[in-house]
């Protein structure tokens, strides 16, 4: 076989090479809800649920480890054990969206920050930073409504989502060292850090988040029109600008008009779950 018959064979291998790593599947990460998010999902091969996790896990604990060597960990016990009773309300009810998502190793945080933040690694790794609390003097039920929405991103795998974008992306532009045998290695704490608080959530993904947090809220028994209240006191305390927790878009005055409908939808399931808990 002649050096001109070898680079063709080298170049088909290697786009077969690429074009197989960077296949994705459809996948379908939730239930549709009473708020109906029913949208088919792809994610990479490269890029498991499972291996994920595992690195979400890694990533929060040498999160925490920091922030308790800062001395900004759970500073506050009587904030802590609020948003824990939250999210031992709304975790339970997890399983509208996912059946096993109750059982996942739940884990909440409080990290003493003026940050206007709060994130929910892949796996159910939560932390609130206390300046989204104090500063925007948030009731039980605007908490609630923000961990709903952070929740959901990790009950839709929004990580994994992005994840596989960011993987299929760095493979297709490595696929001449793929095809000579140097195998492209993914770093999953990095990867699960990077999606949970580096890169920005799409305005799709915002957007499920809000709808089955304000469901999730609802069905924990907190008012799920809270959650407009949030996203106006966020836009005050913004000032025009985009706080951590806020993504660019959509903007604060769409998502309020789409939260103003859907959490009228959900409202029968909070009035229900209120009646349970009465």
């Amino acid at each position: 076989m002649n050096g001109a018959v070898h680079a063709r064979v080298g170049r088909w291998i290697a786009v077969a090479l690429v074009g197989l790593l960077t296949a994705c599947q459809s996948v379908k990460t939730t239930s549709t809800g009473v708020v109906g998010v029913d949208r088919q999902q792809r994610m990479s091969a490269l890029v498991s649920e499972r291996d994920l996790r595992e690195g979400a896990v890694k990533a929060y604990q040498e999160t925490m480890s920091k922030e308790q060597s800062k001395g900004a960990l759970n500073t506050d016990a009587a904030m802590t054990r609020r948003v824990r009773a939250i999210a031992q309300r709304l975790t339970p009810v997890t399983s509208a969206f996912r059946p096993d998502a109750p059982g996942w190793n739940w884990e909440v945080n409080v990290i003493q920050s003026d940050q206007l933040n709060a994130w929910c690694m892949p796996g159910g790794k939560i932390a609130f930073y206390s300046g989204i609390i104090t500063r925007l003097a948030l009731t039980d039920d605007e908490i609630a409504a923000i961990m709903g929405h952070e929740i959901a991103h990790a009950l839709r795998e929004h990580g994994r989502e992005r994840a596989s974008e960011q993987v299929t992306q760095q493979i297709g532009l490595t696929g001449v060292a793929i095809a000579t045998g140097n195998r492209a290695v993914v770093d999953m704490a990095s990867m699960a850090m990077q999606v949970t608080m580096s890169l920005p959530n799409s305005r799709l993904h915002e957007t499920e988040a809000d709808r089955i947090g304000v469901e999730l809220a609802a069905r924990g028994g907190y008012d799920p029109r809270a959650a407009i209240n949030v996203w106006r006191k966020m836009a005050q305390a913004s000032q025009g600008k985009s706080p951590e927790w806020l993504s660019t878009h959509p903007s604060a005055e769409s998502r309020i008009k789409d939260l103003e409908v859907y959490s009228q939808r959900v409202l029968p399931l909070y009035e229900q779950a209120r009646g349970v808990r009465r």
